[in-house]
């Protein structure tokens, strides 16, 4: 496909309407950080979202932009409920929820120093990680996990996993409303049962990090964050339940006569109208696997408070987790007019500026945090949320693949990477060789570059830098 993408500034490229485009494409980025790899037709797949019934504004991109199913992933697009608006499983990804969750620490980089080696082989020994291996907490059976799905953090916590302020920090209050666990099928409860509180595989981490620099004091302090601190970032998801609700739902979209009837560019962006059964459906089974990746991300916050404890005696506070695979029901202005929208943030995330009426009251004047993070031999940011985000307020959610897995492992060795890391003050505590490889920091775009262009775009604004000090992979 032959795409003409125009420069509006340095950092928002136009795709105007033609064809099957009911509104133009937008990509927020610098010319450098365009997908050009060979193979990555993410602004392909820009126009394809462009094309979707009832889709408002734009179909729109973020920095970290890359190939992904159906929807690039970096990609924001919204439909109106009200005039048949749809809803696409291709839009929210098969890692449901899958998210980022930062950890403080009352401890300093220096203090950490000589106790770093062992609290990395606490954290490696007790993290489970890697793919098909259980998790911390192992359910009892569907009636319990019906609990988990509705409920999400909030049921983890009431059964003493956590405090209630972790749930105060957590994007809807550790729960997304409208679960509906009947619409979870049993093979993705089965494959959920024993996988509560665990990393699983691919990009997915804890990292023990340090603050390395400051950009806003003010921001920085209403998050509980300082130069120097020692924070934990921890990237994870749904896990095999996600996936396989992402799966059923796809297949039900995909045989349903709307997907025909729409002729999609894509198959793989089945879709059907947020009002109808499916749709309903969909929702209500996203919903609910939302909750499970809150929760799985609150059984790795305990475990790894535990871990701290006892390595250090340091205690751990939440200071904010936002999940970048969703779908979510949110009310925007489109052309001046207050609209019902259906939000598809794949591979991005929620940014709340300061002032919005959905933040914790002890955020409310500097903004949510947006957690950015980079790779194991980098960096990671927070950022916060600004006005005037016309990409319904959305900003980038990591570094953005510029190598596919399978070059990672030609290129690269995970023995040498471990060994590259660790001459860097980098503990590594990786679950396969390969795995590692895969994850190299090559293979990523520089998050340096992302984050500069998010802010260049106004979509967020840079609060803190954190650098690595070791790293726990699935």
């Amino acid at each position: 496909m032959d795409i003409t993408v125009t420069e509006e500034s340095p950092f928002r490229f136009r795709i105007d309407p033609r064809g099957r485009m009911s509104v133009p494409g937008v990509v927020f980025a610098s010319r450098q950080l365009l997908p050009q790899a060979v193979g990555d037709r993410a602004l392909e797949q820009v126009v394809n979202v462009a094309t979707l019934p009832g889709v408002v504004r734009a179909s729109f991109a973020m920095p970290d932009v890359h190939w992904g199913y159906g929807f690039p992933i970096g990609g924001v697009a919204a439909t109106d409920i009200d005039t048949g608006g749809v809803i696409s499983p291709g839009g929210v990804g098969f890692d449901i929820s899958c998210g980022v969750r930062l950890l403080a620490a009352d401890l300093e980089r220096a203090e950490l120093a000589p106790r770093l080696r062992r609290l990395m082989d606490i954290l490696g020994d007790t993290i489970p990680r890697g793919a098909g291996r259980g998790g911390l907490w192992r359910l009892s059976g569907r009636a319990e996990m019906e609990e988990l799905l509705a409920h999400g953090a909030g049921y983890a916590v009431e059964r003493g996993h956590g405090t209630p302020r972790d749930l105060a920090r957590c994007e809807d209050h550790g729960s997304l409303a409208g679960a509906d666990p009947s619409q979870v099928g049993q093979r993705a409860v089965d494959r959920g049962l024993e996988q509560v509180g665990s990393l699983g595989s691919g990009n997915h981490f804890l990292e023990v990090q340090a603050v390395d620099r400051v950009y806003d004091p003010g921001a920085a302090a209403a998050f509980g964050l300082r130069p120097g601190q020692v924070c934990v970032m921890i990237h994870c998801g749904s896990r095999g339940l996600g996936h396989q609700v992402c799966a059923d739902h796809v297949r039900v979209m995909d045989r349903s006569p709307y997907t025909g009837a729409f002729g999609l560019p894509d198959r793989q962006l089945a879709c059907a109208p947020v009002a109808s059964p499916p749709g309903r459906a969909y929702l209500g089974a996203m919903a609910a696997a939302a909750n499970y990746g809150r929760a799985n991300r609150q059984l790795l916050t305990e475990a790894a408070r535990r871990a701290f404890a006892s390595a250090t005696r340091a205690g751990l506070d939440l200071v904010y987790d936002v999940s970048h695979n969703m779908a979510k029901l949110e009310t925007h202005k489109v052309e001046g007019v207050p609209r019902r929208l259906c939000v598809h943030r794949k591979g991005a995330t929620l940014a709340l500026p300061p002032g919005c009426p959905d933040l914790p009251e002890d955020l409310a004047e500097a903004g949510q945090p947006v957690l950015v993070p980079g790779t194991m031999g980098t960096a990671s940011y927070v950022m916060v949320g600004t006005p005037g985000n016309d990409a319904f307020a959305s900003a980038c959610h990591g570094a953005g693949r510029v190598w596919s897995r399978h070059q990672a492992l030609r290129q690269v060795r995970g023995q040498q990477l471990r060994e590259e890391l660790e001459s860097r003050g980098i503990a590594v505590r990786p679950s396969s060789w390969r795995g590692l490889a895969e994850e190299t920091p090559a293979a990523y775009k520089d998050v340096d570059a992302v984050v500069a262009a998010t802010e260049g775009a106004g979509l967020a604004r840079a609060v803190a830098r954190l650098v690595p000090l070791g790293v726990v992979k699935g």
